[in-house]
């Protein structure tokens, strides 16, 4: 692997596959079983979808998409689990930044650290990295808004060893 790894061959890349099935997703999958499983033993990373459904969604307004999705028994769009797949098999995971004006998110290498995550952001932040404030996204929303989530006490202080999780929402403590 050592010697061809600089040929960038595409057979050595990470592959997803998509299957574009009918309306029941659920029972594709399972006449499909065979097939996934074949090609996730090969290192690929399989999602399924209904390109007819999905054309259906993109018409109509927010109210109806949700009201169709649940009449078909679909918790997200294909859109979504697409990207959740693509980031899972380059082995990224996402954190954000919130300001008085912006919300961005990052990818960063699974496994990362939060000075190499500050770096991501600006070299200046990776260098005079003190400590990264904390709070997963999930608990974020839970208390409602950034104010409530620090009276909670919800935020947690991390030195230059925490691993980012994804879904982090992060503030960078830095001295340059």
């Amino acid at each position: 692997m050592k010697l061809i790894r600089s040929l960038q061959f595409l057979t050595l890349k990470p592959m997803i596959t998509v299957i574009n099935v009918g309306e029941d997703i659920a029972t594709a999958q399972q006449e499909h079983a065979a097939l996934a499983a074949e090609l996730s033993a090969r290192g690929d990373t399989v999602v399924f979808l209904s390109a007819a459904i999905e054309q259906e969604l993109a018409e109509l307004d927010s109210s109806e998409r949700q009201a169709f999705m649940d009449e078909l028994g679909i918790s997200e769009p294909a859109s979504h689990r697409l990207s959740r797949s693509a980031f899972e098999c380059l082995g990224l995971i996402s954190f954000f930044t919130c300001g008085p004006d912006e919300v961005r998110a990052w990818p960063i290498p699974a496994g990362s650290s939060a000075p190499q995550a500050a770096g991501k952001i600006h070299s200046d932040l990776e260098r005079g990295f003190i400590r990264a404030e904390t709070i997963s996204y999930d608990a974020l929303i839970a208390a409602g808004s950034e104010k409530a989530a620090k009276e909670a006490k919800l935020h947690k202080l991390n030195g230059k060893d925490y691993i980012v999780k994804d879904g982090d929402v992060i503030e960078i403590r830095f001295n340059v």
